[in-house]
């Protein structure tokens, strides 16, 4: 018969209240319902850091749309909606959600070999991009796989980090200096093609880089408006621009050229350019009709008028390709063309062209106005510079909402791109988080914050924004001033509201070098040199995972994405090697009492009878084979030894490939008359010997918690009761 069960000792843990029950189920879909209730006191410090916050993120969210290529208003729409939207849904309750400098420049990474930069189909890409990686880190979150990251290892991003910054700011060049820079698939290649333009760059634009970089770094010596310098040089800068009148823009027929090449070149351009619209707007029809042939399916006749579309749509992109090699050609010989024009005099006696090329100018024709340099030609018109650029007309008003549009081709052109923005946004996020609540003993939930940021990125892609992700600056600026509750971002989005509201009229005349200036200053934390070096002292392997990193991103650039996919691939790779091939040392009785390796040091007396060795890493597929050999050399080398000893106290895993080598190596070392013992085996590894039948076959009498026990009895079988070159100075009791 069998035994009831004994009831248990002692009273059973209350069941939780239903509606404790509900209020945390309400928690995980609401959390920021945890904020509530929030006394006048915190929400009058929250009110306070999200203005703080708010003055420094205008100027630089705007500077980082420019980075991103797109206007830079859009940088002031992903200040909005999804900071507010990363604060309601995060853990962290100090984080500030918003456009990054890494995030801003991968985005341009990814969308510039797609589209033009600035024009509709860069933006459509954009907020499909956003859609793209928020819907990946929701996923993540939801599913909670936020430790996927972890495969993404320190070096990789320290290597990452340190070449996009040089990136960040050789892409700054041609505002601070006022050179063109050219658009292609390689960074470096465009860099040394800018780098040519230096003889023509634009003196009022040196200048006032030069001004606003002082400007800046001179309050930021002065702590009662340190926090304050961008916002400072910002309006001061735009007071300048205002009052010299640092924009200078016009627009002329390109038949009042006078010299007759570039007159002929500029008209070739302009012809060319519009064959090359003609026979994008032909490519973009026949994928059309080749998308609906393929749908539709059918015989013989519809598969040949699929190849046949197939081939006209090949043969267009191809001239499309041809002629806009030729015109990148006129372009850059354009750019570098100085114009003066001729008084108005001239014009109205009809003797000639208003525009001479400034090293041709007319001896005794004045000239009025400043030197100007072709912008833009568009049709038979030239738009032409004589000052530095600004920001211009900015849409006042809120973000429109804008349904991001689904294609399967952009889908699968961005997807590497959105998975490494997503990782690298969260990366960012997370870090930065943590360093939060480790000073406020806040409990951080990663899985969460991974849903809050995905939920600020979805949100965002309906409301004109490209990607976002935890802002260092901002959540510091949140942390100082004094911010407990994620009401200070939402504080900070309406500041913000109110900016896109009120105050773009005034933001016209900001000069893009002080966005630049801004930028350079940003990026300059992610250069961490002393940080490289650290990494390859510690490790030689982690050292060439950053460094091959580092050169990958930057000789990859645009393509960002390449340098974290390759340094990730190779810290796996060079991992598994480590852990393939580790060490396995044969073990000698130090006069300190340890066991050491005998091959550091080969003066320690060995056992004739008995061969112990440490195997350093767990025993499983990849290594198995190896540690096998390394066994077998080390007993054939030993021709006498009776014994095996291994010291298994670093050996903190097992699978079946490493038990089926442990078996084999038993039965076979065990035919040849030695006996394997195993010392310090931890329990994981004890559960498989177990479960498997292995103890058994081992024998439990060989199986000790520890090297010395395992010494003693050795001896003792041998009998040498007490004595053994391996045994430490003053034997342990030991039992067999």
């Amino acid at each position: 018969m069998n035994a009831t069960p004994a009831p248990p000792v002692g009273p059973s843990p209350p069941a939780a209240p239903p509606a404790r029950v509900a209020h945390e189920r309400l928690l995980r879909w609401f959390p920021f319902l945890a904020w509530f209730p929030i006394s006048a006191v915190l929400l009058r410090g929250d009110l306070i850091a999200g203005i703080t916050g708010a003055l420094v993120l205008v100027p630089k969210a705007m500077a980082y749309a420019q980075l991103s290529g797109l206007p830079v208003h859009f940088g002031l729409y992903v200040a909005f909606v999804p900071a507010i939207l990363g604060a309601l849904w995060g853990s962290s309750r100090q984080l500030a959600t918003g456009p990054v400098a890494i995030i801003s420049l991968m985005t341009a990474a990814a969308l510039t070999p797609l589209a033009v930069p600035f024009s509709d189909h860069y933006v459509e890409l954009a907020l499909l991009l956003t859609l793209m990686v928020g819907a990946i880190q929701f996923a993540l979150g939801a599913f909670k796989l936020g430790t996927i990251v972890d495969f993404v290892s320190h070096p990789v991003i320290l290597g990452f980090m340190n070449a996009a910054a040089i990136i960040i700011g050789l892409s700054q060049l041609d505002l601070l200096l006022g050179i063109p820079k050219g658009r292609s698939d390689s960074f470096l290649g465009d860099i040394w093609q800018m780098l040519g333009f230096l003889p023509q760059m634009h003196l009022p634009t040196v200048a006032m880089s030069a001004f606003a970089l002082a400007l800046m770094l001179v309050l930021k010596r002065i702590p009662s408006i340190a926090k304050l310098n961008v916002l400072i040089a910002v309006v001061i800068t735009i007071v300048v621009s205002m009052a010299i009148g640092y924009e200078r823009n016009t627009s002329t027929p390109i038949a009042e050229i006078a010299d007759a090449d570039v007159r002929e070149r500029a008209e070739r351009y302009a012809a060319t350019a519009d064959r090359i619209r003609a026979l994008d707007a032909r490519a973009t029809e026949q994928a059309t009709q080749l998308r609906r042939l393929e749908a539709a399916g059918g015989g013989l006749a519809e598969r040949r008028a699929i190849a046949a579309l197939r081939h006209e749509l090949h043969m267009s992109e191809l001239d499309a390709a041809d002629l806009a090699a030729e015109n990148k050609e006129r372009w850059q010989r354009l750019l570098r063309v100085r114009f003066e024009r001729a008084a108005a005099t001239e014009g109205a006696a009809g003797a000639a062209p208003a525009l001479h090329l400034s090293s041709q100018f007319p001896a005794g024709v004045q000239a009025e106005g400043p030197v100007w340099r072709i912008r833009k030609i568009s049709g038979s018109q030239l738009q032409l510079a004589g000052g530095g650029d600004v920001v211009g007309k900015i849409p006042a008003g809120l973000p429109a909402l804008r349904v991001p549009k689904l294609s399967l081709e952009a889908v699968m052109s961005l997807l590497s791109a959105a998975l490494v923005i997503a990782l690298v946004g969260f990366m960012e996020s997370i870090a930065m988080a943590k360093a939060l609540a480790a000073k406020t003993r806040q409990r951080l939930d990663p899985n969460q914050e991974l849903i809050g940021q995905g939920v600020a990125n979805l949100g965002g892609a309906f409301f004109q924004s490209y990607p976002a992700c935890g802002s260092f600056t901002g959540s510091a600026i949140n942390l100082q001033a004094g911010a407990k509750t994620g009401m200070a971002m939402i504080f900070n989005g309406l500041f913000v509201v109110a900016t896109l509201l009120v105050l773009t009229p005034t933001l016209y005349h900001l000069p893009k070098a002080t966005l630049g200036v801004i930028i350079l200053l940003a990026v300059t934390s992610l250069l961490t040199p002393k940080a490289l070096l650290h990494t390859w002292h510690a490790s030689r392997a982690d050292g060439m995972v950053a460094a091959v990193t580092f050169a990958v991103t930057l000789l990859a650039a645009p393509h960002l994405d390449r340098g974290i996919l390759i340094g990730a691939a190779l810290a796996v790779i060079l991992y598994l090697l480590q852990t393939m091939r580790p060490r396995v040392a044969v073990l000698g009785r130090h006069p300190d009492g340890a066991l050491r390796d005998v091959h550091v040091h080969p003066t320690l007396p060995g056992s004739a009878d008995v061969l112990a060795i440490r195997f350093d890493a767990g025993l499983y597929f990849a290594n198995a084979a190896f540690f096998e050999t390394q066994v077998l050399d080390a007993v054939a080398g030993r021709p006498g030894v009776k014994v095996l000893l291994v010291s298994a106290a670093s050996i903190n895993r097992m699978d079946a490939s490493g038990e089926e080598v442990v078996r084999t190596l038993v039965e076979g070392l065990r035919s040849s008359g030695i006996t394997v013992v195993f010392a310090g085996l931890k329990k994981q590894v004890l559960d498989v010997m177990h479960r498997t039948g292995l103890a058994k076959l081992i024998g439990e009498d060989n199986l000790f918690p520890s090297d010395d026990l395992a010494l003693a009895a050795i001896y003792r079988r041998l009998g040498r009761d007490g004595h053994g070159e391996l045994l430490p100075a003053v034997p342990q009791a030991a039992s067999a």
